[in-house]
Parts: structure tokens; C-alpha cells; sequence
């Protein structure tokens, strides 16, 4: 009797998802959750919220046009970006994100524009050596009844990201541990904890008002408390069996340590900023911000990078450590560099914290005889 032997070779090649997804991923989900936070004021009227909506606001227009920039780095080449609407494929959720992503930063750019226009208009007036560029972005108007339209269309072109982000992850069944469904609300949930860590962060850095980090905190509670339910819940169902795809998502790294170790980890980065917020919600905006930034990264990193880590065929782990040129760690600092550097513009040039609600009853034509300023956010 002969002996047979059956060798797989597989063949190398680089990950799918790059770092600079990762950051794509984790930059859109800041931004359109952080609008969603911005509407009550600015759309639905809620002035008592206004400070928290002007910080929620600033993240989404900094976070909103970095995000799409980490996308096209990702792609490598540009002009693969045209390929969507070109060949446009009907059953594609990347194919459908192609048309969301581009509408959602036009209609939250027209937003922002919409809501800072009475004070541009303002500025316009003064006789300094800008106020001409003030009376080019006013359009020689101070109206801004467009605003809620604009601002509800921006909302569902903002759910419309939650929705394709989520599911252009999860319909791919080759990896397990994306293939659940959990997946879009854990990315929605966790893009909220990472919007009200970064308002914290700018709460502690341009404004140190103790009652608005306490609100603030308090909202990153619930937050967190909602990523951990959804967390419990996963494993509960990976573990009892009711759900097929959870169960092979749990196996397919259960017998690994270091996802042990991650497990404990994003358990911590949820547990400490969560008692930190409830008990001590006023003094502690920079430990729960930064951390909460950390555990909204972390599990992106966790499901893209740790997720093509696990092989689809044989044993152990592949690499899935950050690499250090222009796709990785490179990649991430410049990414952030350039949000700091829209930060920058846009808290010294924005009259961001008279960012101002349309008046009740304004329509499109009329015009506020003179915009509220407010000194303090």
C-alpha cells in the first residue's frame, strides 16, 4: 500500500483591508454619529443642548473630510474610485457606498456652511482685511432657514453610512468574524463612544466648562453601556448555539490566547471609562475621552486587521502586526496630523461657537437682522 501525502499550498499575498481602512472605518463612524448628535439642536430645535451640538458638529466636518481622504489612500489609486460609478453593481454594498459617501460630505458640508452663514454674514460687514472672503462664504445673506432641510438630509445620508459600513463587512462570509450580525450596530455603537471621546477631548482642550463634560460623560455612560450589552449578547449567542455563523466566529479564535488577551482588553477599555463617567463625571474628561477614542480604534483594528489574522485555511495566526511605512503606522499619523491640521482651521477661521440655530418660523428667503452671537460655547 503506498503512502499518499496531500500538501496545500497557499499562496502570499497582502492583507485586503490595509491600516489605512481601519482608519476610514473609524474616522466616517465619528463623523455621522457625531452629526446625528449635532441634529436635536440644530434641526429639531433643542437649544438647551446647544454647546454639546457645536462640539458634536466641529468633529463631524473634521472627522467627515478626513475619513473619505483614508479611503482613496486605501484604494492606492484614485481614479478606482470612478470604477463605482462606472460599473455600477446593484447587489454591492461598496458599490452603494460610492454614492453615499460622496453625498454625505456635500449635504454635511452645506449644513455646517448653512448654520455658520448668519455669522459670516456678520463678519462680512466688519472692516478688516478678510471680510471680503466672510461675504463670499455668506453669498451676501444671512438666512439660514435651509439649514433643517439640509440638516435632515445629512441625517439620512448619515444613516445611510452606519448601514453600508456595517454591511459591507458583514455580508463577507469567507471570515467568520465578520460574517455576524452584530457587526453594523457594534460599529454604530462604538462610533458613538469614539465621537464623544474626541467632544471630550476638544471640551478639555478649548472650553474646560465642568457642566458640559459632565453632560458629555454622562452620554459616554450610555454608550458604553450599550457597546458592552451588545458584547455580552454576541458572546451569549456564539455560546448557546442559536446562531451557526456566531458560534463559527467564536471557534475560529477561541483556541488562541492572545484573542483572550484582546477580549480582557476591550472589556477594560469599556469598564474603566464607564465607571469613571458615572462617578466621576466632571474631572476625568481626559481619561475617558482618550480611552474611549482608544476602544472605538481598538475594535476596528480588532475586526479588520485581527480578522484577516485568523487563516482561512490551515493553523496558528498570520501577522497581523501594524507596519511601519506609508500603509501603516505612517499611514495613521497622517491621518491624524491632517484632522489636526482641519481642527486648526477650523477653530481660527469658524465663528464655530456661534454656530446658530435657524430661528422658529424662518423660511428660505428671509434673513435674521442680527445673528445671535454667543461668547462662550
Amino acid at each position: 500500500m503506498e503512502t499518499q501525502v496531500q500538501e496545500l499550498v497557499g499562496a502570499v499575498h497582502d492583507a485586503a483591508w490595509q491600516p489605512w481602512a481601519v482608519q476610514y472605518f473609524f474616522l466616517i463612524a465619528i463623523s455621522v454619529t457625531a452629526l446625528l448628535m449635532a441634529l436635536p439642536a440644530f434641526v429639531f430645535g433643542r437649544h438647551t443642548d446647544l454647546r454639546a451640538a457645536r462640539l458634536a458638529l466641529m468633529v463631524a466636518v473634521t472627522t467627515g473630510i478626513t475619513a473619505p481622504i483614508a479611503l482613496l489612500a486605501d484604494l492606492h489609486q484614485p481614479f478606482r474610485f470612478w470604477e463605482f460609478f462606472v460599473y455600477t453593481h446593484k447587489s454591492s454594498w461598496m458599490a452603494w457606498g460610492a454614492w453615499i459617501v460622496p453625498s454625505y460630505v456635500v449635504l454635511m458640508l452645506l449644513f455646517a456652511w448653512s448654520l455658520h452663514r448668519p455669522e459670516f454674514y456678520r463678519m462680512g460687514q466688519d472692516d478688516w482685511r478678510f471680510a471680503w472672503l466672510f461675504r463670499l462664504f455668506s453669498l451676501g445673506g444671512a438666512a439660514n432657514g435651509f439649514a433643517r432641510p439640509l440638516g435632515m438630509l445629512a441625517g439620512v445620508a448619515a444613516l445611510g453610512i452606519l448601514t453600508y459600513t456595517g454591511m459591507e463587512v458583514m455580508v463577507v462570509r469567507a471570515r467568520p468574524l465578520w460574517n455576524t450580525p452584530f457587526l453594523p450596530l457594534q460599529f454604530a455603537a462604538t462610533g458613538v463612544v469614539g465621537a464623544l471621546g474626541v467632544m471630550l477631548v476638544l471640551e478639555r482642550l478649548l472650553n474646560r466648562d465642568a457642566g458640559l463634560e459632565a453632560t458629555i460623560n454622562r452620554r459616554l455612560a450610555i454608550a458604553l453601556a450599550t457597546v458592552g450589552a451588545l458584547g455580552v449578547a454576541w458572546f451569549a449567542v456564539a455560546l448557546s448555539g442559536i446562531s451557526p455563523v456566531h458560534s463559527e466566529a467564536l471557534a475560529s479564535v477561541a483556541g488562541f490566547s492572545v484573542w483572550k488577551q484582546i477580549a480582557l482588553w476591550g472589556a477594560a477599555s469599556i469598564a474603566i471609562p464607564f465607571v469613571l463617567a458615572l462617578t466621576l463625571p466632571q474631572s476625568t474628561g481626559w481619561i475617558t475621552g482618550l480611552i474611549a477614542i482608544h476602544a472605538a480604534w481598538m475594535f476596528r483594528w480588532t475586526v479588520f486587521m485581527g480578522g484577516q489574522a485568523v487563516p482561512k485555511v490551515g493553523s496558528g495566526l498570520y501577522d497581523a502586526l501594524m507596519p511601519s511605512g506609508l500603509g501603516g503606522l505612517m499611514g495613521v499619523i497622517g491621518t491624524f496630523g491632517l484632522w489636526v491640521f482641519l481642527m486648526i482651521v477650523y477653530t481660527t477661521f469658524l465663528p464655530w461657537t456661534d454656530a446658530t440655530p435657524p430661528a422658529s418660523g424662518q423660511s428660505f428667503g428671509q434673513t435674521q437682522s442680527k445673528p445671535a452671537r454667543t461668547q462662550e460655547i
